[in-house]
């Protein structure tokens, strides 16, 4: 058994549900301080579910020295069922060449696998020309209001300086390393009531079903285009999620329609243009209406160059992959730490069982990921090393 697959049992066995760290961190930070990281805990959030943040950092010697984050989250989604699972969520479990646990792709194995390739670079390299960082939360799978948000806002009000950035998501297909994220889709969400009269359903004259009225202004915003995208990413897109109306009763109609709607989108269109262009369809169609906007993040992208590089070249070293760069899937806490640090990637194990019951991941797949980790810590520092002769 490796020394990053002990970790990774050690952390899947702390039951940290959202937004509970259940003693993550404490592990990880035990293993950074011998290593001559200072670590500090910040807390933050309500006293009913306060999150757990990590920053540690060890400060190179040299004068020219450039800044490396692991970013991540100890925080796991709820089990669902536990009668569903083979084995308990909590308890590292092999079966089938596989490990079987809450939290084994999403994302403790990069937990562990960032943590043991530091070790290892460390051990033969402690005059490193990098300064490292560990930005660690417990509030990624959950509201994301208390954790890299606020770590990054400290950071910013203490002038500290970001390089690169390499947060573990389970971005893989496959196989370790087939797949890296330089970027994500922001995420828009809205609120509409529609007001209507509410009335008899044998009256209708007396009334105005707010349902009628929105339905021409939804078949026109399901077929908008949005924007075209670009060489990065897909064209936005519009969904709704959920529409309420009605009493309860049969016959009477509604007074108001609810609907939840959310926009993924491309750096193609802004926040204001996407506003504006779905009131201007509302009020075409003569709707009284009220929409509550929530932007969950903004676009960001590390377009090709230095660090997308150093990992592309490390993937496939280690591993002989040619990895895709791609910018799928949802949201990520990179969204936050793209506003200080200029080069932002995601790298993380396949992700085919995440948020899901009798999640795993392959033991085949987690030494790989601890390679590319320590192969990306040596060539980065052989650039500073280069740059600053």
């Amino acid at each position: 058994m490796t020394r990053t697959l002990q970790l990774t049992e050690q952390l899947i066995a702390r039951a940290s549900l959202t937004p509970q760290d259940g003693g993550c961190q404490d592990v990880m930070a035990a293993r950074l301080k011998p290593l001559g990281f200072d670590c500090e805990t910040l807390i933050s959030g309500p006293d009913s579910c306060q999150v757990t943040n990590l920053w540690a950092l060890r400060r190179s010697t040299h004068a020219h020295a450039r800044t490396l984050v692991w970013a991540g989250h100890t925080d796991v989604v709820p089990t669902g069922p536990m009668a569903r699972w083979d084995s308990d969520p909590f308890i590292p479990t092999h079966r089938d060449g596989c490990l079987f646990g809450r939290g084994a792709s999403d994302m403790k194995t990069s937990l562990a696998a960032m943590v043991v390739a530091t070790e290892d670079f460390l051990a033969s390299h402690p005059n490193t020309h990098l300064n490292l960082g560990f930005l660690i939360t417990s509030d990624e799978e959950g509201p994301a209001l208390d954790g890299t948000v606020v770590v990054c806002e400290q950071l910013q009000k203490r002038r500290q300086t970001l390089d690169w950035c390499i947060v573990g998501e389970p971005t893989s297909v496959k196989a370790t390393g087939d797949m890296i994220k330089n970027g994500r889709r922001g995420t828009l969400s809205g609120k509409l009531v529609v007001q209507g009269i509410q009335g008899h359903i044998a009256y209708p004259q007396l009334a105005r079903n707010p349902i009628h009225q929105w339905a021409p202004a939804l078949a026109e915003l399901v077929a908008m285009q949005w924007d075209d995208g670009n060489a990065f990413f897909p064209p936005t897109s519009w969904q709704v999620s959920n529409i309420h109306a009605g009493t309860g009763a049969g016959n009477v109609i509604p007074g108001e329609v609810v609907v939840d709607f959310n926009f993924r989108f491309s750096t193609e269109s802004s926040v204001a243009s996407l506003q504006q262009r779905l009131t201007q369809v509302l009020e075409r169609h003569g709707l009284t209406f009220q929409v509550k906007w929530t932007l969950g993040g903004q676009p960001f992208l590390t377009e090709p160059g230095e660090l997308s590089q150093v990992v592309l070249d490390a993937i496939w070293a280690q591993t002989g992959l040619k990895a895709e760069l791609s910018t799928t899937g949802g949201t990520s806490d990179g969204r936050f730490i793209a506003q200080l640090c200029p080069q932002v990637i995601e790298l993380g194990p396949p992700n085919a069982s995440i948020h899901q019951v009798n999640e795993h991941i392959r033991v085949q797949d987690i030494e790989p990921l601890k390679n590319i980790y320590q192969d990306v810590l040596l060539r980065l520092d052989h650039l500073v090393a280069l740059q600053s002769s």
